[in-house]
C-alpha cells in the first residue's frame, strides 16, 4: 500500500542530495561533491521538506543542524539507497560478478598498499565499480559508525563500535632514523638506546601510537615524545631532514620517495609485531560482490600485497 510520503516524496536523487548534505555537513559541500549548483541541491531539499511537511535542518550561524524529523529522513533514506545497492549486487551475482560497487575506507597507514589490492580485485572483476575512501582513524570510525562502506581496513580495531573483522596482513612497525645519525652506525640496540633520542610520534589514536605505547609500556620503557604529527609522510621527512627517529609501518617506507635517506635502526626484539585487519559492520549484510573480496582478501590479495612487499627493505 502507498503512502502519503510515497506519493509525495519526487525522486531518488532528493534522498541522495540529503545524504550528501548531512554528510558533508554543508550545502556548499555537497554540491561541490556531486558537482551541482547549490542552488540546485537547495531547491530540491526544498522540495523534499515541503513533501515531508516538516523542516529538515536550520541553520544555526554558520552550522547546519538537522532537525528530529530530519535525521530520520535521513536513516530511512539510507536504507533505501542501501536497498538499491543490495538490488543492484543480487543481480550483479546473476550476472556472474560481471557489475556492481564495492566501497572500502582505509586509515591513511594504509593507503600505502590498498590501491594495490584493489587493482588486483579489479583485474579480477573488471566490470565492478570500485570505490577507495582514506582518511584518519577518526573518520573512518565514523564511517564504520554510519554503516557507509562494505569494508574498513585497521591496524588496530575500534573497540567501541561492534564488528565482524579478521586479520589478514601482518603489519610490523620497525625504528628509522636518517642514514647519517648516530645509531644508524651501530649494529645493535636496545630500547634503552632509543628512548634517549628525540622521538617523532604520530598522534594519540592512530593505530601506529596506540602499538608503540602498548609495546614501550609492557616493557616498562617510555620514549621521548619531542615531536607529534599527523601524517606518516611529514614524519619521513622529518627523519629526513634530521629531526629525530620514529617508528613506522613497514609498509608505509615501501613505497617512499627519498627512502634511500632513511635505514632501519637494528633495535632488540624489533619489528613490532602488529596486523591489519578488514572489519564490517555487524549491522549490514555482506553484498555478494562484498563475500568475494573477503575471500580475495584471504588468499589472493594477501600473496598480491606479500609479493609487493617483499622487494621492500624495510622488512
Amino acid at each position: 500500500m502507498k503512502s502519503r510520503l510515497h506519493a509525495h516524496i519526487g525522486t531518488f536523487r532528493q534522498l541522495e542530495l540529503l545524504l550528501a548534505v548531512y554528510e558533508t555537513g554543508s550545502i556548499k559541500r555537497a554540491a561541490e561533491k556531486l558537482y551541482l549548483a547549490q542552488p540546485t541541491v537547495s531547491m530540491q531539499l526544498k522540495k523534499l521538506a515541503d513533501a515531508i511537511g516538516m523542516p529538515l535542518y536550520d541553520q544555526v550561524g554558520k552550522k547546519l543542524v538537522f532537525t528530529e524529523a530530519g535525521g530520520k529522513v535521513y536513516k530511512t533514506a539510507r536504507q533505501v539507497m542501501e536497498s538499491i545497492d543490495n538490488l543492484d549486487m543480487e543481480l550483479a551475482e546473476l550476472r556472474g560478478l560481471r557489475a556492481g560497487s564495492l566501497k572500502l575506507a582505509v586509515v591513511t597507514s594504509s593507503k600505502y598498499f590498498a590501491p594495490h589490492l584493489m587493482g588486483a580485485f579489479s583485474a579480477l572483476y573488471p566490470g565492478i565499480d570500485v570505490q577507495l575512501k582514506v582518511g584518519n582513524r577518526e573518520k573512518i570510525i565514523d564511517r564504520l559508525v554510519n554503516d557507509e562502506d562494505d569494508f574498513y581496513i585497521f591496524s588496530h580495531l575500534p573497540e567501541d563500535v561492534e564488528t565482524n573483522s579478521s586479520n589478514f596482513l601482518s603489519n610490523p612497525l620497525v625504528a628509522i632514523a636518517h642514514k647519517k645519525h648516530p645509531l644508524a652506525k651501530k649494529k645493535s640496540l636496545s630500547l634503552d638506546d632509543i628512548c634517549k633520542e628525540f622521538f617523532i610520534a604520530r598522534e594519540p589514536g592512530s593505530g601506529t601510537r596506540y602499538a608503540i605505547d602498548q609495546y614501550m609500556s609492557s616493557h616498562g620503557k617510555q620514549l621521548d615524545i619531542r615531536m607529534t604529527i599527523e601524517s606518516n609522510e611529514a614524519i619521513k621527512h622529518a627523519v629526513i631532514s634530521g629531526l629525530g627517529i620514529s617508528i613506522l609501518s613497514a609498509h608505509s617506507l615501501a613505497f617512499t620517495d627519498g627512502s634511500s635517506e632513511i635505514v632501519k635502526l637494528n633495535v632488540e626484539g624489533f619489528p613490532i609485531k602488529t596486523a591489519w585487519h578488514f572489519a564490517w559492520s555487524k549491522k549490514k549484510a555482506l553484498s555478494p560482490i562484498a563475500k568475494e573480496f573477503a575471500l580475495f582478501l584471504g588468499d589472493a590479495g594477501t600473496r598480491t600485497i606479500t609479493g609487493v612487499l617483499k622487494k621492500n627493505r624495510f622488512i
